[in-house]
């Protein structure tokens, strides 16, 4: 009977997550994959996070979704994410990540075990019920984000200092829009989509390859500026979420 119990509940775990999508790490701090930015304000906010990590080495990113990809709960599905993806130095863990998922009307801010201190789940839940729940109710977007991102900057800043360099900038010193890798990566891509053709999983690992950019992933992203790399960050599950 114990066996058949733990059978049960092993298939309903996989059941429940079969369905679930973690996107892949993002190419920008700041990225709108559910078009509801201006093109404009996307730029300034990811220019902004970026200039923010080269001052003070914490990772701050937002990701604007369509909707959840999975049954779980928002703060567990936002949990499992932020960790692979990995936001924040390795060694001060001072990443943070602003989900939005517009048809669901809900929103989550994760923060980094570092950054609990400064942005604990009381301050994050204010941030999200004062500065951004407000407009997003009165359809501005653009403005609930700017407001979102100006708290948490405030927030963390002072916390820790950076060293006036990304890790991306640390890990591609010598800058990464080289024409030989763009043309590698289509390369790589057709050689992919013409094996998984032969081998009957082309569907699949066509959307794996298309995931691979931040505009690719449910469109609308923005992959403008130096780019994000994640610094090895871990996440325990602080912060706080809300709806509108």
């Amino acid at each position: 009977m114990r066996r058949c119990c733990a059978i049960l509940v092993l298939v309903f775990t996989f059941r429940l997550f079969a369905d679930e999508v973690i996107p892949p790490p993002p190419a920008a701090y700041f990225n709108d994959y559910a078009s509801v930015v201006s093109a404009g304000t996307a730029a300034e906010l990811n220019k902004t996070l970026e200039d923010f990590e080269r001052q003070s080495s914490d990772q701050i990113l937002v990701a604007v979704f369509p909707k959840m990809q999975s049954d779980s709960s928002i703060e567990d599905y936002t949990l499992r994410v932020a960790r692979s993806w990995q936001a924040g130095q390795k060694d001060k863990n001072n990443g943070a990540v602003l989900f939005v998922f517009v048809q669901d009307h809900k929103m989550f801010l994760q923060t980094g075990y570092g950054l609990e201190g400064v942005l604990p789940d009381a301050l994050c839940k204010r941030i999200i019920d004062e500065q951004i729940t407000p407009r997003f109710k009165a359809g501005d977007f653009d403005g609930g984000l700017r407001a979102g991102v100006s708290a948490i900057i405030a927030a963390t800043k002072g916390e820790y200092k950076g060293t006036g360099v990304t890790v991306a900038d640390s890990r591609n010193p010598h800058g990464s829009n080289s024409p030989f890798l763009g043309f590698g990566f289509f390369v790589l891509i057709v050689i992919i989509i013409i094996f998984a053709r032969g081998s009957g999983m082309f569907f699949p690992l066509l959307l794996l390859s298309s995931s691979g950019s931040s505009r690719g992933w449910g469109g609308g992203g923005f992959s403008g500026g130096g780019g994000f790399s994640g610094g090895g960050g871990s996440f325990g599950g602080g912060g706080a979420g809300g709806h509108w």
